[in-house]
């Protein structure tokens, strides 16, 4: 088997109860597309996902929610959801990845009002529930984990804080002396790895035209520091820098020979005054025509450069938390980018795909995002394209394939009865997912090895 079918991938992500999504399954292959109307959900698949990716980091859901979800978690409710006799309400999300343990499924619960936590979370792989928190006291900032131990006793119980995903704790806490706590480490750190590869990148032209510092060279979402990370790569990635001029010259204004970068005077506002020194921006180099600043370019050339430097590079060149413990060779890096046609033509767009179809073939890059215009995928073969209607349930094909998906695509409850709108709903999920303040059935003082009381 090689090395890329060991790699850890999101293979599928489930908004349960999310947004405008109720029981909504959404398949992942190398190259995933999700077109449609403004307005019919497509970014909340997205911004999903980018979610479970910061959670992963081990970043708390305060900073996650506002940072990523337009809104806040307030908004994460699904719509016209009820609150239950407690006044609570929330949304579930999960994903599955799979890896070299096979598909490991995280699904977490988290309560939005009136005060945001994690109420439940469930991982389960190799036919065995790994681990699961409850909220047992909502007086108390912590939830009652229980990971399975196969040892002495059959779980080990323990408090964790209600404000970060467990998953990404357990590798601080399990010891790993029994195979079933060696199960729970390798399914922990296949989720963990492959969530923190989620890089969002969402290009900002107003920003990318201003100089920057020398030496900020690891790509930011925005991309606002292209500049400093192409003098990178024109010095480090020869091989890599030489494939974003053949692209930028494939479906960008003639004559392209190149791209460096300037000297240009770093301001605190951003802007170029006096002499060019302390900073630097990027140029184009028009041969003949000398050398043109990207500040004159317009944004559809600006977001197409950004966008192919990110599927050419790697982790090593974007601002992404990977695990620092495994290879780059070990970790695959999923790039979400939300609007990924946007002010391109449609040579532009489908050269963006042949670059991502070329990233995903050596097994390095997986591509997510969404489209307005269906059209530049005519043509375009190894693509899983998911439709959005309003008030319809997603469609997935895949592009070249010809037709279905075999069944690897969207499925989602047309009523979104049963998926738990409200957190406190009193249905058997919610309990399995510490919906509701349920004992365990032996004890909540039974079975317990190496427990740790945080709340002090």
């Amino acid at each position: 088997m090689s090395t890329a079918q060991h790699r850890p991938v999101v293979t599928e992500l489930r908004l349960s109860a999310f947004k405008s999504h109720r029981g909504a399954t959404f398949g992942f292959g190398p190259l995933t597309l999700l077109t449609g109307g403004s307005g019919t959900g497509k970014s909340s698949v997205l911004e999903g996902l980018t979610a479970l990716g910061r959670l992963a980091c081990g970043a708390g859901l305060h900073e996650v929610f506002d940072a990523v979800v337009r809104g806040g978690a307030a908004a994460c409710v699904p719509q016209g959801a009820q609150p239950d006799a407690q006044g609570r309400r929330g949304f579930r999300i999960g994903c599955t990845v799979t890896g070299p343990i096979g598909p490991v499924r995280l699904d977490v619960a988290v309560q939005a009002e009136p005060t945001l936590r994690i109420v439940g979370e469930r991982l389960t792989g190799a036919g065995e529930t790994l681990l699961t928190t409850a909220l047992r006291d909502p007086s108390r900032p912590t939830v009652q984990a229980a990971w399975h131990t196969a040892g002495v006793v059959a779980v080990t119980r323990a408090p964790l804080p209600d404000d970060r995903l467990a998953t990404a704790l357990l590798p601080l806490r399990v010891a790993g002396r029994t195979d079933g706590q060696r199960l729970v480490l390798a399914a922990a750190e296949q989720v963990v790895v492959a969530l923190r590869g989620v890089f969002p990148v969402a290009p900002r032209p107003e920003l990318m035209r201003a100089p920057v510092a020398i030496g900020d060279g690891r790509l930011r979402a925005a991309c606002d520091n292209l500049s400093a990370v192409l003098a990178r790569t024109e010095g480090e990635c020869v091989t890599r820098h030489a494939a974003l001029v053949n692209a930028v010259r494939a479906v960008c204004s003639p004559p392209v020979e190149g791209l460096t970068t300037l000297p240009a005077l770093l301001t605190g506002d951003g802007e170029r005054r006096g002499p060019a020194t302390g900073g630097t921006i990027a140029a184009v180099d028009r041969g003949p025509l000398g050398l043109v600043p990207i500040d004159r370019l317009g944004d559809g050339e600006l977001r197409f450069l950004a966008l192919a430097l990110v599927l050419l590079t790697g982790p090593g060149v974007l601002d992404v938390d990977t695990s620092t413990e495994l290879l780059p060779a070990g970790q695959v890096l999923t790039v979400l980018a939300d609007g990924l046609d946007l002010g391109l033509d449609r040579r532009q767009a489908r050269e963006l795909l042949r670059l991502a179809g070329l990233a995903a073939a050596r097994g390095h890059i997986r591509l997510l995002g969404t489209v307005q215009d269906a059209a530049c995928l005519d043509g375009v073969g190894g693509v899983s394209v998911t439709t959005f209607g309003a008030g319809t349930v997603p469609r997935q094909t895949r592009v070249g394939s010809g037709g279905e998906d075999g069944g690897q695509g969207v499925s989602e409850s047309e009523d979104g009865h049963g998926v738990g709108d409200g957190v406190g709903d009193g249905g058997p999920e919610a309990a399995e997912f510490g919906l509701v303040d349920e004992e365990p059935a032996d004890g909540q003082g039974g079975d317990r090895e190496d427990e740790v009381d945080q709340s002090g």
